[in-house]
């Protein structure tokens, strides 16, 4: 049984142990390896510097005094033998000069060796030497050559002050001898120093590796592993998988993360066997509901045949009746009969604009580039005839887009707001009617503008309601519905349209047309299904 997976009941230590408490626990292990490294390391350095040290401060200046201390001692000789020889005084001063150097020198060696034998021990041999030397042979020397003058015989204390300097010669040089034995070992053991501390530097290098993948190790299998478990697992899900459970060993809080996982998959799963059903259902009432729109439609166009052939025979017997009985009726018959007329032509029309309202979006034909400016002349084309009448004047502002869309039910809504411009012009002013377009992010605004008689800001979304009127048939032909198909074909289209409720002057129209559309994407349900007819209560018709 792994640490991992502790007998059944209360988990083992480990296994409580969060990701956070594994990189806390390897970071601690990095900083006991690197502490580690840093005291042997600075252990083996302290070791070089000592011995660095030893060599450059106390050994080599050493010999150098040492040096210094055995040229004050030959200049102290070569002077008393020169002033022997000629009985020059000029001799004396480095003689003079040599023992104060001797004293300075020994006193500097002194100090740098710091009492360790056999320095100390040939340094007071080599000072009672020279003390000796000065006493027995020197000093008298000088004297009697001060007493006596040049006359004097020299030759034979010469000789044996240069004798008795020779064996001071000697100890100087078992000094020096023993200097240089010093100097050779603190170089030996400074070459065997750092020649260990290559050695430990090396193995540092290998143990730190060795620790970090070692730890590595560690981390992955404690946390890397289970957490690409974790991963794999949850895309096994996200892949489809809705099945394969999700069971994660590891750290407390990759498992907490397992176990919630496994709950949403659990729910995920559920739910998608509902959807499931449900689309099933839905499949078979769209099914369904297609049959039942289809024939739906075509009872449309044969009740449309149907009621228009009546209204037909309606108007044209009503026209036979004034042809052959006007002489016979008088002003209020004529009257009535030009009633029956009227309405049934308006019915006639008002049956055309139901037909053509219940069409929109109910046509699936294949989208394809149209130039909203052609569209613009095809309506305009249309009303050449009111344009004219009413010398109507259309300027456009900008060039108009060219998107996807049904080339027809587009020139339908330009028709639309350009002859409702004309229709509700002001009569003692010209109409003007400005067309606009800008873009915005990733949709066309257009705009319709006219200096007509506008519209009230309380009426800014009745107007769009099919069969809304705001005025009185006689003052005013239509059914109402133009707004309302506009509105229809627009949306259908994935764009907004609304109309400005504080104009600068008559009427402003907006509406949007995405830059690039898509095909529609209505189920055949939703464009087949029939537009409410039903007037607000309190509008007029």
């Amino acid at each position: 049984m792994s640490p991992e997976e502790p007998s059944a009941g209360r988990p083992g230590p480990i296994a409580r142990l969060s990701v956070q408490n594994w990189v806390h626990l390897i970071l601690a292990g990095f900083v006991l390896v690197v502490c580690g490294c840093l005291v042997v390391g600075g252990l083996v350095l302290s070791r070089i510097s000592d011995r660095t040290t030893d060599l450059v401060d106390r050994i080599q200046p050493a010999r150098s005094a040492s040096f210094q201390l055995q040229n004050a001692l030959l200049d102290q000789e070569g002077g008393v033998r020169g002033f022997a020889l000629t009985g020059d005084t000029s001799f004396l001063a480095p003689y003079e000069e040599g023992m104060r150097t001797e004293r300075e020198r020994l006193s500097r060696v002194r100090a740098l060796v710091r009492g360790e034998e056999p320095y100390t021990g040939d340094l007071d041999r080599l000072a009672r030497a020279s003390e000796q030397w000065r006493r027995i042979r020197a000093e008298p020397l000088i004297a009697a050559v001060r007493t006596g003058g040049p006359t004097v015989d020299t030759a034979a204390p010469v000789l044996r002050s240069k004798a008795e300097f020779d064996a001071m010669r000697a100890l100087y040089r078992a000094q020096q001898d023993h200097l240089d034995d010093a100097r050779d070992t603190a170089r030996a053991d400074l070459g065997e120093a750092r020649v260990t501390r290559d050695r430990v530097l090396i193995a540092l290098v290998i143990g730190f590796v060795l620790a970090v993948v070692s730890l590595s190790l560690l981390l992955h299998r404690m946390v890397g592993r289970p957490l690409a478990s974790l991963t794999a697992a949850s895309n096994k899900v996200r892949s489809g998988a809705f099945t394969s459970r999700i069971e994660v060993r590891g750290p407390s809080d990759v498992r907490a993360v397992a176990a919630a996982a496994e709950d949403m998959r659990r729910r995920l799963a559920a739910e998608l066997a509902e959807s499931k059903e449900r689309e099933t259902l839905l499949a078979e009432q769209t099914a369904e509901l297609r049959r039942s729109n289809s024939e739906l439609e075509q009872f449309a166009y044969v009740a449309s045949h149907d009621l228009q052939e009546p209204l037909r025979k309606v108007a044209s017997f009503c026209r036979l009746l004034d042809k052959r009985y006007s002489t016979e009726l008088d002003e209020r018959g004529r009257q009535y009969i030009d009633f029956a007329v009227d309405g049934a032509k308006r019915m006639q029309v008002l049956i055309n604009d139901l037909l053509t309202f219940s069409r929109v979006g109910r046509v699936q034909q294949v989208w394809k580039p149209v130039d909203l400016g052609a569209a613009l002349d095809r309506a305009l084309s249309n009303l050449t005839l009111v344009v004219e009448e009413s010398e109507t004047v259309v300027v456009r502002e900008d060039p108009l887009p060219e998107l996807l869309g049904d080339s027809t039910s587009l020139t339908m809504v330009w028709q639309n707001l350009i002859g409702n411009a004309v229709k509700f012009r002001r009569p003692d002013v010209p109409c003007r009617i400005t067309v606009g377009c800008v873009r915005e992010d990733g949709d066309w605004h257009l705009t319709v503008a006219d200096n007509g008689i506008g519209i009230a800001p309380e009426f800014a979304d009745k107007v769009f309601v099919i069969f809304q009127r705001l005025h009185a048939r006689d003052e005013y032909e239509g059914t109402g519905i133009g707004l309302s198909l506009c509105r229809k074909i627009i949306e259908f289209h994935g764009g907004l349209i609304w109309l400005d409720p504080e104009p600068a002057e008559g009427t402003l129209i907006h509406f949007t047309l995405p830059v690039l559309p898509e095909a529609p994407t209505h189920t055949t349900a939703e464009l087949l299904a029939p537009a409410p007819l039903t007037p607000r209560s309190g509008d007029h018709l």
